[in-house]
């Protein structure tokens, strides 16, 4: 008897604990979403609008003043306010209703780029927004290829980003790309017009090494690799811009160069310490990828002798103090 007693008792609490537990996560997942700015009305359930309650916010007591009847009143709501707030039925405090606040914004236009850096495999398309909105945002993007919809396929990381592989190669008929961002207080969308050639970019080249030139006070061998997301260098071959300056100058030198991924500086300034960059671009279309990461580099300089007479520390002095002269400006290199 005691065991069907006990067995009872147990069915009980567990029918008793289900439906807490039911209730409050009805509670719980209601979420109300107000603009910045709003004027905001809660409603404490199904209570009357005279009925003594109680409302806290974040567990906090709300002060009476922001209550009309059993309404609670928010005027000029900001982002502080977000949280979770709670009414509670005169001094039993039952709790009666429970919404979590968001306040936030509706999104302005969303920044969308498209770029091929693995042409002619197909693009990418990334987006952000302009401002945060602090509430949850989804975004909808949209490819049409002449009349065919084509399929995105969105990255796991970055969330903000899909691929589109193309179908028909050197195609004249454009892109057309929409993006449409939504959130609970409004939307916003933009679009982008293209041919698959204006948007090749590529990824700047890898691996860039300079080294000086032994017994060349004025040389550096500067090196790199084509980007590993290039994928075919041979159809489809990569022209190259360099730059370089002493650091103790602000203007640049240039080279383009139709080949090769090397290249000799032959006019630097003897003992000063360089900063080098290389850029890439598909021989026929697209645009420069941005820069490599800088490298620094010293042409070589000969050891320094013994100074044996004060002639020779005068000589040296007058020598280290003399003027500096730039190099030119500009310098084109077709190797050819």
């Amino acid at each position: 008897m005691a065991n069907l007693v006990l067995s009872a008792c147990c069915v009980v609490l567990a029918t008793v604990v289900v439906v807490y537990a039911q209730r409050h996560s009805q509670l719980d997942s209601h979420i109300q979403y107000e603009r910045v700015g709003a004027d905001v009305t809660m409603k404490c359930g199904s209570m009357d609008w005279d009925a003594a309650v109680t409302w806290t916010a974040n567990g906090t007591d709300i002060d009476e003043s922001h209550l009309n009847g059993s309404y609670l009143i928010l005027k000029n709501v900001n982002l502080t306010q977000s949280g979770q707030y709670s009414c509670y039925e005169g001094s039993s405090w039952h709790l009666k209703y429970q919404t979590y606040l968001r306040v936030g914004l509706p999104p302005k236009e969303p920044v969308l780029m498209c770029r091929s850096n693995n042409y002619p495999k197909g693009f990418y398309c990334s987006w952000h927004l302009p401002t945060p909105t602090y509430i949850p945002n989804s975004f909808n993007i949209s490819v049409i290829h002449g009349t065919r919809e084509m399929v995105c396929e969105k990255d796991v990381f970055p969330k903000n980003r899909c691929h589109i592989r193309y179908l028909q190669l050197f195609s004249t008929v454009k892109y057309k790309v929409t993006l449409t961002v939504t959130n609970a207080l409004g939307k916003n969308s933009t679009t982008l017009t293209f041919d698959e050639f204006a948007i090749v970019k590529p990824d700047p080249p890898e691996s860039v090494v300079a080294k000086p030139v032994p017994n060349n006070p004025r040389r550096l061998e500067v090196s790199w690799q084509n980007p590993s997301s290039w994928p075919d260098p041979e159809s489809f071959p990569l022209k190259f811009f360099l730059r370089y300056r002493p650091l103790i100058l602000d203007q640049w030198q240039h080279v383009e160069l139709s080949d090769g991924t090397s290249h000799t500086i032959t006019d630097a300034y003897a003992g000063k310490e360089y900063i080098i960059q290389v850029a890439a671009k598909d021989n026929d279309i697209g645009t420069w990828s941005d820069w490599s990461v800088a490298v620094h580099a010293t042409p070589w300089t000969e050891e320094p002798k013994h100074l044996t007479t004060e002639a020779q520390v005068t000589e040296t002095t007058s020598a280290s103090t003399s003027s500096f002269m730039p190099p030119p400006t500009t310098k084109i290199c077709d190797k050819g």
